[in-house]
């Protein structure tokens, strides 16, 4: 098992911490188009096979979190969820014409904003709405996830989401530290989590998993180390423990914390130790970045057998599938295009009301984009990159097509990130908090944009 004393190298995560994509998508969203011709699109709909992907994003929130980055709309009014929730339900049924509705949709997943905005008769109304367009999987067979906002989520919430169909839950919580609650305007006592938790439980679903952030104002290391044991307590089956990005320039709500406040990069750098160091301790596997999840979770076992997965919602179990995006703002990855739908509620509202798809950018394909997004993928999800494995897929000689590649990853080779040998690259323990450094090497757009438009690695 990996451990603090084997993945936490502070000499070169210092060296290395640089700005850089978490690679959810290659290209990255900054490489989509506008506009962009949704034939495209329509014509990689009706030629996949295979499994489906689906993701609802809802936008709304009743309060906002200062850290926040997602795309959302805060307000109390909740009439605004009706008028969504019916273009939502055209949506569907103009994509459901695209494809070959047949295939088996075996991942779902509600993000947002915060779905649990909608009611509990909307959430069922959406439900089966889907299950009328789609060949939902049976429960032991597909992966159906929401996104839960304790403040927003009662026990009866949970009982009504489980009878929906959704198995795997996603607790945001960020900090239990009353302090950094009151600077990130995110007011959730523990027990307000440990109900929606005991519920889910409670309810038979399969997987829980909780988020927190380090780097906000006023964390610790000390502070940080007493949220991680309320959580090691709770044992949510998996964690994902984010680094925050203060972009301010580009998130304009951050600008309601306090600067001052936030830890320095040496205390970041402690509490990230002191994350590895505790929950590693406490029976974790560290799957990749921010993951973490118990031995017996579907994650970790992916991680073992090599079919670990890499998409918009972070790491995956499920097999590469074709994904449709819903709703303001989402991504759709299907054949060989991304597509994006309209970022504003106005634009989204006018293109389906219309008729017409809300795609408004994206980006289709070439085939360097695809064995670079082979390579990423695999780099960023397992251990080892064969390139006999490339060759066979993309028809190429690894050490030929990547020598720049390979030079640039000589000096990572000689900190002992990776080492690279005659018919593979494999990633050390200390390279795997770095992979996305390894990955970046891959990556053909990155000087093309301004590098502060990602997060850091570390």
């Amino acid at each position: 098992m990996l451990t603090a004393d084997t993945l936490f190298r502070p000499d070169l995560l210092d060296k290395y911490s640089a700005h850089g994509p978490r690679y959810t998508s290659y290209p990255t969203a900054l490489q989509f188009t506008e506009p962009f011709d949704a034939g495209h699109y329509r014509r990689a709909a009706s030629a996949g096979s295979g499994d489906l992907s689906l993701y609802f994003h809802i936008p709304f929130c009743d309060t906002v979190c200062f850290y926040c980055g997602c795309n959302k709309v805060a307000t109390k009014n909740r009439a605004h969820a009706r008028p969504y929730l019916d273009r939502l339900k055209r949506e569907l049924s103009m994509q459901a014409a695209l494809f070959d509705t047949t295939r088996p949709v075996s991942q779902l997943h509600w993000g947002g904003g915060t779905p649990t905005f909608l009611s509990h008769d909307e959430m069922a109304e959406l439900m089966a709405a889907t299950r009328d367009q789609f060949n939902l999987l049976p429960d032991d067979q597909a992966e159906n996830s929401i996104e839960v906002d304790p403040r927003e989520a009662s026990a009866r919430t949970i009982r009504l989401l489980r009878d929906a169909g959704f198995n795997r839950l996603s607790l945001g919580v960020q900090d239990f530290d009353p302090r950094v609650q009151h600077a990130i305007n995110r007011i959730q006592p523990r027990e307000m989590t440990e109900t929606v938790l005991d519920a889910a439980r409670d309810s038979g679903f399969k997987s829980v998993s909780v988020d927190l952030i380090y780097g906000l104002p006023h964390q610790s290391v000390e502070s940080f180390s007493r949220t991680l044991d309320a959580i090691v307590e709770l044992a949510p089956d998996r964690l994902s423990v984010f680094g925050y990005a203060h972009m301010p320039s580009i998130f304009k709500m951050q600008r309601q914390m306090d600067e001052a406040a936030l830890p320095s990069p040496a205390v970041r750098l402690a509490i990230l130790e002191r994350v590895i160091e505790t929950l590693t301790r406490a029976g974790y596997v560290y799957i990749g970045m921010d993951h973490f999840a118990l031995p017996g979770d579907e994650l970790a076992f992916a991680q073992t057998a090599g079919t670990l997965q890499r998409n918009f919602q972070g790491y995956s179990t499920r097999a590469d599938c074709d994904l449709i995006g819903f709703g303001a703002s989402s991504i759709g990855k299907v054949g060989d295009v991304y597509a994006q739908n309209a970022r504003d509620l106005a634009g989204y509202a006018a293109a389906i009301e219309s008729g017409q798809l809300a795609i408004t950018r994206g980006v289709r394909l070439t085939a360097d984009d695809r064995l670079r997004r082979d390579v990423i993928t695999r780099l960023m999800c397992g251990a080892e990159l064969r390139f006999d494995t490339i060759e066979k897929a993309h028809g190429v000689d690894f050490v030929a097509t990547f020598a720049d590649e390979l030079e640039r990853l000589k000096p990572l080779a000689d900190d002992g990130l990776v080492a690279i040998g005659g018919d593979a690259i494999r990633i050390l323990p200390a390279g795997r908090m770095l992979v996305r450094n390894v990955a970046m090497i891959f990556d053909r757009y990155l000087g093309q944009q301004s590098p502060q438009r990602y997060s850091r690695t570390i």
